[in-house]
């Protein structure tokens, strides 16, 4: 992270250095590393306090040590719920263990967290943006009931809304149009205590079902259900689930009770239908995108939280402390952002696993059939090599390529 720096005046005809438009996740994440370097930002979002929306529920792998570089991992594991185990199951047997911290938070939740962690650096305005103008020396963000912010830079953090992006110029890409389909519900046991795992992975039985996985897990005083699914949103199964959840999950995941326990579903199921985007027309004088404003991501490969991640340690800590270091604010500079290899990087393992999920899941060629074989047979025998040497297990993993069959993080 940027080592903090002593304040210097505003440039003249300008209210903050940075305006950060949306204060969700990676807005709100974006203001807190460039606040804590001494910048002066000013963080526009329409609440107050953030609603409950269906969004990241599940925060593992890359993702901590990045919120850890950041200076931002002690304010989620203080909202959050650890776990440090799942069970992952398919057909009823038991495939591996996924041994590693994990933490469960509604995503609400999330970013009341990250926004309690916003130093004294940032000011937050609740309000609605009306407008917004960029250019090569000073930006300009309408807000209604609030006037006008001027900003040296404008970071638009606006999530999959299209509207203000539009007031740019910039457009948007459809690289897979309703990609997948996820579900998120509250569960508790039913004839016992608590359920048999904390946390278990239960991943689709058949083909024809169009499951990838099951998500279950600790998440503030309840147990969590994400559920990813490639299917049409208007697929009968899927109005059924929405009916009549316990049913329909039992009858299309049958080995599913016995691995984890009996269960009700205690209130509705949310639903999310993912678009794969990115962003044309994006390098503009003045404003930068990050987060799902530029590339949105499938919600099974679990690359949305490590892309965005990505996206504000690569601008906060790098490229912005480059541009401001100089006049103007050209489109010439914000192209370095974009072209970053690391981000690139980041971006195009987000698109491939989005692939990946989505072909293991319901591609029913013979390349694919084959490919699904090898996948969870191979699981299942590191697993049993893991139990009896861990040491060779490991060095197995080791001579795998890392692009090799992924896993989703979250």
């Amino acid at each position: 992270m940027t080592a903090e720096r002593p304040h210097r005046p505003l440039p003249a005809g300008t209210d903050t250095e940075i305006v950060i438009v949306g204060g969700g996740l990676s807005g709100t994440l974006a203001a807190n590393v460039l606040g804590r370097s001494g910048y002066h930002v000013t963080l526009i979002d329409r609440h107050q306090v953030f609603p409950r929306e269906f969004r990241v529920e599940k925060i593992a792998g890359d993702q901590i040590e990045k919120l850890r570089r950041i200076g931002l991992l002690d304010g989620l594991s203080a909202a959050a719920v650890a776990f440090d185990e799942i069970v992952n199951i398919r057909k009823g047997r038991l495939l591996d263990r996924t041994h590693a911290r994990h933490y469960g938070i509604f995503y609400d939740d999330l970013v009341a967290a990250m926004r309690a962690e916003l130093p004294d650096t940032v000011r937050f305005i609740a309000g609605r943006v009306s407008g917004l103008e960029a250019g090569p020396e000073r930006q300009r963000v309408s807000i209604l009931g609030h006037g006008d912010v001027t900003a040296r830079l404008l970071v638009l953090a606006t999530g999959m809304g299209d509207i203000l992006r539009r007031d740019l110029g910039i457009e948007r890409k459809f690289v897979h149009q309703r990609q997948s389909l996820t579900f998120g519900f509250n569960l508790r046991p039913v004839g016992a205590s608590a359920f048999r795992h904390p946390a278990l992975t239960y991943y689709g039985e058949r083909v024809s079902d169009g499951i990838d996985y099951l998500n279950l897990f600790p998440a503030a005083e309840v147990t969590r259900a994400n559920l990813f699914v490639f299917r049409e949103h208007r697929d009968p199964w899927v109005k059924a689930l929405r009916d009549n959840p316990r049913q329909t999950l039992i009858e299309t995941l049958p080995g599913l009770v016995k691995a984890f326990g009996d269960f009700e579903v205690i209130d509705r199921v949310e639903s999310w239908l993912t678009d794969i985007t990115v962003a044309e027309n994006c390098v503009r004088d003045g404003a930068v995108l990050i987060g799902d404003a530029y590339q949105t991501s499938c919600p099974a490969a679990g690359t949305g939280v490590s892309r965005l991640l990505t996206d504000v340690e690569r601008l906060c800590t790098v490229h912005v402390p480059q541009w401001l270091a100089s006049p103007g604010m050209a489109a010439a500079k914000i192209a370095t952002f974009y072209a970053d290899p690391v981000k690139q990087a980041m971006d195009e393992h987000g698109l491939q696993l989005a692939h990946f999920r989505r072909s293991l899941t319901i591609d029913t060629d013979l390349r694919w059939r084959a490919r699904r074989q090898i996948h969870f047979s191979r699981r299942r025998i590191m697993h049993e090599i893991d139990n009896l040497s861990p040491a060779f297990a490991a060095r197995l993993r080791n001579l795998r390529k890392p692009a090799v069959e992924p896993e989703p993080v979250a």
